[in-house]
């Protein structure tokens, strides 16, 4: 009993300062901006209680439905584009190759760098070396910054969070393929399964577990997209690539609308909630099917 009451005193001394921490900087924080989002607080002085007029006058500005429209579209294409190609990497990776290790920590590098050191690295590309390289080759179409072209600037955005967020999905993506046994394969042979047909029937049914750890992620990371578009474009030109969470602060924090951006997050936590919430479920159904 002394033992017990010995281990229970060290997890409580563990937990209770960590506890305390996130209640400080995150559940704090989350309720006292809920409360903001009833009120025309514009991040300093005097409030008045608005009730759910910001809630309101979320769905009739325009600026916020093009910012959600632009932030989904980003996120299903990135989405699409990061795990198509880590799975594509992870595949080879995964195989009989030599200097496989080096080639892992290498593909895993891009996850270590800071997302605003990548976009400024990206951004100087964009603007100088890309346009450079294009006047050489007599390449018009890429002669122009592609971050000042409202046409061009969201793919620009898709490349840096794609290119960033490829490690992680590759590495999480090899190790779902370690776990496949290799009797798999081999009872596979024997039926004739090869090349897509052993990747379809064999392979990607059992790390369908993996696949919805890196739907989720990628698509709750890209919906939350900010240091890139930071980097890059700074939502423009012409407020075409301005995101969800970039208008939150750039108008929450210097455009006077502390109240009314706080209403807009309450509503993206819900939609991204719901959004993964629904993820898993339909993931998790067809894990059942398998």
């Amino acid at each position: 009993m002394r033992n017990m009451n010995e281990r229970k005193r060290t997890y409580l001394l563990i937990t209770i300062p960590i506890l305390a921490l996130f209640i400080c900087f995150n559940t704090v924080p989350l309720i006292r901006g809920f409360i903001y989002s009833f009120t025309n607080f514009k991040g300093f002085g005097d409030y008045d209680w608005v009730g759910f007029r910001n809630y309101v006058d979320l769905f009739q500005d325009p600026r916020v439905g093009k910012s959600y429209l632009f932030t989904f579209k980003l996120a299903i294409v990135a989405t699409i584009v990061t795990n198509v190609i880590s799975l594509i990497l992870a595949l080879g990776l995964n195989g009989k190759i030599k200097g496989k290790s080096f080639f892992r920590g290498a593909y895993f590098i891009p996850n270590v760098l800071g997302a605003l050191v990548v976009g400024y690295i990206f951004n100087y590309f964009f603007t100088y070396i890309l346009p450079g390289m294009a006047k050489m080759a007599g390449i018009d179409s890429l002669s122009g910054s592609m971050l000042s072209d409202t046409k061009t600037a969201w793919i620009a955005i898709v490349i840096v969070c794609a290119w960033q967020a490829i490690a992680m999905n590759t590495i999480i993506y090899i190790s779902g393929l370690q776990t496949v046994p290799e009797d798999v394969y081999e009872a596979g042979s024997l039926d004739g399964a090869t090349g897509w047909k052993k990747f379809k029937h064999l392979t990607f049914p059992l790390i369908i577990p993996f696949f919805t750890i890196n739907m989720v992620l990628c698509v709750k990371n890209f919906l939350m997209v900010f240091d890139q578009i930071m980097a890059l474009t700074k939502g423009g030109p012409a407020q075409s690539t301005e995101s969800i969470s970039y208008l939150i602060y750039n108008n929450g924090m210097s455009g006077g609308q502390f109240g009314f951006q706080s209403a807009n997050a309450v509503i993206f936590f819900i939609v991204i909630v719901a959004i993964s919430v629904a993820q898993m479920q339909i993931s998790g159904r067809k894990e059942e099917q398998l």
